[in-house]
């Protein structure tokens, strides 16, 4: 009997680091392919802070839980291996979600051709996911327009580095919140940010009011945490903000305040939370307004790569302690 191997979710994250033990890795027998089917092998697997949400029993969040037993979900890019289905060929490549297993079985659903000439990780890092986030979060809420700032945290992230330089791209200043001091070398010297703030070393207001003289127009908050406040207070009458992450959150029982509902009146400011499985079905219009930004060469990234499907068992504490650099996906 021929097998692959699928990890299981069987218990529930409890707060803090996740590891193995909310795991089981288990080999599956090889499925038989039918009318209408075709198995992906699957090789690069993403991993996104959206997982930790996924992982735990809160049923009333934009997307079930994954279930106990069941395989854990995730999105990666595979290659058809075998296939009865007309409109997919053995040597396609696809991308969607498919799980922490090696191989998948599909009627198609939910699955899209990747027809990029681009290598996988490249795929995910911008086609996938993040940039589709990135897109729709920044221009169906963030509305930028040129010469506005905005400040994004989390963004030496995969998600916050697009967001950055798509506003860059759109004559913007762009302001970067992140963790460590390469990573704000990163964000100004390699994707042309005007600005970082290390919330780990600096003084958060001196240094956001320093790069942020004319106040700030949009936020994209990818992170929560002490610096949330710090921007919320700068903002300019009208603006806007975009709610597309919480990772500080995450891993507490009780979430830390938010601001004071006051400056919301005062400043008349838009405040939207957003998920991307509410805009599956704008996928085509998100990729067509990206597309131009990649092919003219505005949109850098890099990938943080793990070896090996169990890997990700442990991988996802990279999003609390800021180690990833990049895009973090699992090499199957």
């Amino acid at each position: 009997m021929t097998t692959y191997t699928a990890i299981n979710l069987v218990a529930r994250p409890t707060g803090g680091p996740v590891g193995p033990e909310l795991f089981e890795v288990v080999q599956k027998e090889m499925p038989t392919i039918g009318e209408g089917q075709f198995l992906v092998k699957q090789n690069h697997m993403s991993l996104d802070p959206a997982m930790f949400g996924w992982m735990s029993p809160d049923t009333e969040s934009y997307i079930p839980p994954v279930e106990l037993g069941e395989v854990m979900r995730s999105s990666g890019v595979g290659e058809i291996v075998e296939s009865n289905h007309p409109d997919f060929n053995i040597g396609d490549r696809v991308m969607g979600m498919m799980g922490w297993q090696e191989y998948f079985l599909t009627d198609g659903t939910g699955l899209n051709k990747v027809t990029a000439p681009l290598p996988d990780e490249a795929i995910l890092s911008v086609f996938a996911l993040p940039g589709l986030t990135a897109t729709q979060g920044l221009y169906s809420i963030g509305k930028p327009q040129k010469g506005e700032t905005l400040v994004v945290s989390g963004a030496a992230g995969s998600v916050g580095s697009i967001v950055g330089q798509l506003a860059k791209a759109d004559g913007l200043t762009v302001v970067g919140i992140v963790g460590s001091d390469e990573k704000a070398d990163w964000i100004i010297n390699e994707l042309g940010f005007d600005g970082a703030v290390n919330y780990k070393t600096d003084d958060l207001a001196a240094k956001l009011a320093e790069l942020t003289p004319n106040g700030i127009d949009v936020y994209f908050e990818n992170t929560g945490g002490p610096i949330q406040h710090h921007v919320f207070e700068r903002m300019n009458a009208h603006g806007r903000i975009a709610v597309c992450g919480l990772i500080a959150d995450y891993p507490k029982a009780e979430p830390d305040l938010a601001p004071n509902w006051i400056p919301i009146i005062k400043k008349r400011l838009t405040i939207q939370g957003f998920t991307m499985p509410d805009h599956f079905g704008e996928v085509p219009a998100l990729l067509a307004k990206l597309t131009p930004y990649v092919m003219k060469g505005q949109i850098k990234h890099r990938a943080h790569v793990l070896q090996g499907l169990e890997s990700a068992m442990t991988g996802l504490n990279l999003f609390f302690t800021g180690q990833n650099k990049g895009k973090l996906i699992v090499k199957l």
